[in-house]
């Protein structure tokens, strides 16, 4: 590490002190993103770097309650795979990747971890990795992507159609990134594509998702990369709704950390 040691770090600890940090019991945060095309304006890091700044800025807020572990920077991509630069980890590995993380965290005796996605296609990788937590050990294991903690707000506060206006490279994605780090952004490269097969029961939208759920090559539904507006995307706008993710992942993480874990019951007899 450079500088000092941070609390809310897994990895600055020596193991002796290890032994102290879970008797303290906060909730592991296990950041895992992505590098893949977010358009022609923002670049291959998009994912790993808001969730990223999310759950650091979360685990400074709270060191008691919360530890940080460093991130998985790679995710399943397979369908974004015709876009130059991707990188793409096999599903039956990533989810074998994670639950090795899981349950060495459990093994030690954590009882509370918390899966932290910034890619919404590990979400069914990670959800099945965190049952399989719960059911090989005697931890809590959850899972989330980030723009689901404000789905109400992005509700109300956004510009771009529902659905299809926000589900890739797309006016919340751009706008946090704008917040967080405009310098990075082209938005002069930012343009509007929406280009999914319109349907009452399919569409994309990282404010809320559809009934019936496909994932088709991404270069079927979009040249760009994007599907979305980022055009409409503003620094104000992603302000908003970084601040609302982050209190809102600080407010479940408390309650996350009281949940009691109770005992399972055999009712064959």
């Amino acid at each position: 590490m450079l500088g000092p040691k941070l609390k809310y770090r897994y990895d600055h600890y020596t193991w002796p002190e290890m032994k102290d940090v879970i008797a303290r019991q906060p909730v592991c945060i296990l950041p895992i993103g992505s590098v893949e095309d977010h358009g022609r304006h923002l670049p291959l890091d998009v994912d790993n770097f808001l969730i990223g700044e999310m759950c650091e800025d979360v685990a400074k807020r709270i060191p008691d309650e919360a530890l940080l572990l460093p991130g998985i920077p790679y995710g399943f991509e397979d369908h974004h795979m015709s876009f130059p630069g991707t990188i793409t980890i096999r599903a039956e590995h990533l989810e074998a990747f994670v639950l090795d993380i899981t349950l060495s965290l459990a093994h030690h005796g954590f009882k509370k971890i918390l899966i932290a996605d910034g890619h919404g296609s590990n979400m069914p990788i990670l959800d099945m990795a965190a049952r399989k937590t719960i059911i090989q050990s005697d931890a809590l294991c959850a899972c989330f992507i980030w723009p689901s903690l404000i789905s109400g707000l992005i509700k109300e506060t956004r510009e771009s159609p529902f659905p299809g206006g926000m589900a890739h490279a797309c006016e919340l994605e751009t706008s946090v990134y704008l917040y967080l780090n405009e310098r990075a952004v082209q938005m002069e490269n930012a343009e509007k594509e929406i280009g999914f097969h319109k349907s009452k029961y399919y569409w994309h939208d990282l404010g809320g998702g559809p009934p019936v759920r496909m994932m088709e090559w991404w270069s079927r539904m979009s040249q760009s990369g994007v599907i979305g507006d980022p055009t409409l995307a503003t620094k104000e706008k992603g302000r908003i709704w970084y601040d609302a993710t982050v209190t809102s992942l600080i407010e479940f993480i408390r309650e996350f950390r009281a949940f009691e874990i109770l005992p399972k019951t055999d009712l064959h007899g």
